[in-house]
């Protein structure tokens, strides 16, 4: 017997409202590093531990020993990027997809003493590659030594680490490559064995490319990958290729900064102007940080990871770099002078104080502005992008081009103001700047903040036409951080 579906008399629809969008990560630092181990297709990596990084680059590369410093802060950060600059010419290559458990076994390999395939080099005819004998293979590593003796122009590897085979020309540069593998004229086919063929689920191959510099390749990440890193250092870099980079990352639309590190004593004798801790200085740019070390290539890397495991979520928990600790630099032991000369010329170092202490100090960006006001900034400025974009992203209805709509655009900005002054960003003050909206300047700033917009009322007929909301003006007064402190002791007798 039918019976009428109760939507007839009351139909229930449910719109689930789209996630959010992801503010860019400004807890992350890309090490670009020259290692080959990371490819030009998968360019960048991210880990969460030392023992990953040194399974894949061992323990003596130069990602490995700045990625040391990195997780040997405290708190320890939870992520790393590293990236892959080309800074030589390389070749082209062919990465096999992985392979199962299954697949691995060496049984599969053993059996075939005629194997076969055919692959192109170079972009030159196919070639018959055949009488590959892997009956005597005792691993993987000895079955892709066995294909690599039969290739001519090309080598083989087994790559335990991603459980794949991995196919390079011997040329480098652009005319350099590797194509898919595919059947051969004659003799069992490894083809499909390897994984190599173009149809294998994650195979893929490359092209070999002459060298880039420094700033092409941080151009590369930014735009790329530009929002899954914050902070940048580039070891391997010269004196030439850290002014190039510290300017473009001056100029990027993602926010970030650079770290560098200097081992040149040139930066300690106050009348040189050639080091370049002075060249940057002369520079002016407010988002490279400097450090000297003399026993640490990387050691910007450790005071990178501390500013950058601020949590800004939280309670009362922005820094300042200054006094902070560098576990695995030695800290410096400086004449009172040489310190000065540091200091003057914008220059951080880890350094020894007469009470058995040591500390980072100053803390600062290349032209002086503390590194905790620029990394601060950065996330009022992202968060309160994100957040608003997300209002208008969210929203299962318009906001309109009225005062109340333009309310739930001020309450979003309040309330990333309001953790502001939640984590110590920002605190209340005087005002000391020029006045708008009601605020003048000498007003005290009760919240530690003040959020203007106009009425739509006085919004230009254009602007309507165009749906823009009212500009929004925020005034906000940093919480700052006691760096010196001076005490006077009178004494009566």
């Amino acid at each position: 017997m039918s019976k009428l579906p109760v939507s007839r008399v009351v139909n229930v629809g449910v719109i689930l409202t789209p996630a959010g969008a992801q503010s860019q990560s400004l807890s992350d630092l890309l090490i670009l590093g020259t290692s080959g181990v990371i490819d030009p297709v998968e360019r960048i990596r991210a880990y969460s531990d030392i023992a990953s990084i040194a399974a894949d680059f061992g323990t003596m590369s130069e990602e490995y020993l700045a990625a040391l410093l990195w997780f040997q802060q405290t708190p320890q950060p939870t992520q790393l990027q590293i990236g892959r600059w080309i800074n030589a010419s390389i070749a082209g290559g062919l990465r096999c997809a992985p392979l199962t458990p299954a697949q691995q076994l060496l049984s599969n390999f053993t059996a075939i003493s005629d194997g076969a395939f055919a692959i192109q080099l170079d972009g030159g005819a196919v070639v018959q590659v055949s009488g590959i004998d892997l009956s005597g293979a005792t691993n993987l590593n000895g079955v892709a030594a066995l294909i690599d003796a039969a290739l001519a122009g090309g080598s083989v590897v087994w790559n335990a680490t991603l459980d794949r085979f991995e196919f390079n020309s011997d040329t480098l540069g652009a005319g350099s490559s590797v194509s898919f593998l595919s059947a051969p004229a004659a003799g069992t086919d490894l083809s499909l064995l390897l994984a190599g063929r173009s149809t294998s689920s994650g195979a893929y191959r490359f092209d070999g490319q002459v060298a880039e510099t420094a700033v092409e390749a941080a151009a590369r990440f930014d735009d790329q990958f530009g929002q899954q890193w914050y902070a940048l250092t580039v070891p391997s870099g010269d004196e030439d290729d850290q002014l190039e980079l510290a300017a473009f990352i001056e100029a990027t639309v993602n926010k970030h900064i650079l770290g560098v590190t200097t081992q040149d004593t040139g930066v300690l004798v106050s009348v040189n102007t050639t080091d370049i801790a002075s060249q940057l200085q002369a520079l002016g740019f407010s988002r490279t940080m400097l450090q000297y070390s003399s026993s640490s290539p990387y050691a910007v890397v450790s005071a990178l990871a501390r500013i950058l495991t601020t949590n800004y979520g939280g309670n009362n928990t922005t820094i300042t770099l200054k006094f902070k600790q560098e576990p695995g630099i030695v800290a410096e032991s400086l004449a009172v002078s040489q310190a000065n000369v540091l200091r003057d010329k914008s220059a951080n170092v880890f350094v020894n104080y007469a009470n058995d202490t040591a500390i980072l100090q100053e803390g600062v960006m290349v032209n002086g502005e503390f590194v905790d006001t620029i990394t601060g900034m950065d996330w009022l400025a992202v968060t309160l992008q994100c957040d608003l974009y997300n209002v208008l992203y969210t929203s299962t209805t318009k906001i309109p081009q009225t005062d109340a709509g333009q309310q739930l655009l001020n309450t979003t900005c309040e309330a990333v103001c309001a953790q502001g002054v939640v984590n110590g960003l920002l605190a209340p003050g005087i005002w000391n700047a020029g006045g708008f909206g009601l605020l003048k300047q000498g007003d005290y700033l009760a919240k530690g903040y003040y959020i203007y917009s106009p009425s739509f009322n006085v919004q230009a007929p254009a602007d309507r036409a165009a749906r823009r909301s009212m500009p929004i003006q925020i005034a906000a007064k940093l919480a700052g951080a006691i760096h010196d402190i001076n005490v006077t002791v009178n004494v009566n007798q």
